[in-house]
């Protein structure tokens, strides 16, 4: 299959370009990027050096089996109808296309999310990829909300690197400011409690800060059950729920450094970490879940949900595990 990726020069870009080469099933074309049309890839992803490609200007846009989008809010509807035109199949990254939006064409667009909605998948032309907090919080959630384990409004204490602010820097991402900061930027109202909400069916309060990490998400739900619960309830449930997940890994360690999921350990996996904890009474449920904001929470997720789309093997080029340490 053919690939184009749209906004290659951004960090998701970048995370989008290697694993598409390194995919067996996939054939890198274009890198496209508007603003750094003509230059060498490996200036700006000097990972990729081996590429030897150059970023092209979208109006050189080559039809495609498959376009991913790595575009910033707002820009993926400005050129979805376009695109739509030499590709395939689209999957976004954006926030453009989410839950229940269609395409230009009038396809719908499917949650990019197969541990929740693979039976969606098989044969989508149009894909979105849910953001990368709300798939951490999504992923510990929903098998609460389907054992009926989830009353009143969900607590979300979400931590994330800075490369989830992109690749542009700005005031709040310069070093200085940002280097040893835990800096609170959205302490409510963020627009992933409305995606929290649809995706997982639970009402979430959500609170952001920033880390002084450069990947990485990690979210800490808090969970008040109808009845007391204890942890191995909880475990039951996620292993049980999970069990033909390839990419959720459930940590059920009792000791240890590494109880608890960790961002740090999966940086350029495809792995979603979660773990819990209950209160001795049983009456507060804790789940923690962790995730590379740019693997899973983005370009990894993207893969999985188009290799899901196409009949192949869900772990198809995404069998990377991570690093320790890191």
């Amino acid at each position: 299959m053919k690939v184009s990726v749209l906004g290659a020069a951004g960090y998701t870009g970048g995370e989008l370009l290697r694993l598409v080469h390194g995919h067996p099933e996939l054939e890198l074309v274009q890198a496209v990027s508007r603003r750094y049309a003509g230059r060498p890839v490996a200036e700006l992803h000097p990972n990729l050096h081996h590429l030897g490609l150059t970023f092209q200007a979208p109006q050189e846009l080559d039809r495609v089996d498959t376009a991913f989008l790595a575009l910033p809010a707002g820009a993926s509807a400005e050129v979805e109808a376009g695109v739509g035109e030499r590709a395939g199949t689209i999957v976004d990254l954006s926030p453009d296309f989410r839950r229940g939006a269609h395409s230009a064409s009038g396809d719908p667009y499917r949650t990019g999310l197969p541990e929740l909605f693979g039976d969606e998948l098989p044969g989508a032309r149009r894909i979105s990829v849910p953001g990368c907090n709300a798939t951490a919080a999504v992923l510990a959630l929903a098998p609460l909300r389907r054992a009926g384990l989830v009353t009143g409004d969900v607590v979300v204490d979400a931590r994330a690197g800075s490369s989830g602010s992109g690749a542009e820097p700005g005031p709040a991402s310069h070093h200085a400011e940002r280097g040893h900061a835990f800096r609170v930027y959205r302490p409510a109202g963020h627009r992933h409690e409305t995606e929290i909400a649809e995706l997982a069916g639970v009402r979430a309060r959500m609170t952001v800060t920033a880390v002084p990490a450069v990947r990485g998400v990690q979210v800490i739900c808090h969970v008040t059950p109808p009845r007391p619960v204890t942890r191995r309830d909880v475990l039951r449930l996620l292993q049980r729920d999970y069990r033909d997940s390839p990419f959720v890994r459930v940590v059920a360690r009792g000791r240890g450094v590494h109880r608890m999921p960790d961002p740090q350990f999966l940086s350029g996996s495809n792995f979603v970490d979660i773990g819990c904890a209950v209160d001795e009474d049983g009456g507060r449920i804790v789940m923690v879940a962790a995730l590379d904001n740019l693997v899973k929470g983005a370009a990894g997720g993207g893969v999985q949900s188009l290799n899901v789309a196409r009949g192949l093997p869900e772990d198809t080029g995404l069998e990377f595990p991570g690093l320790h340490p890191a």
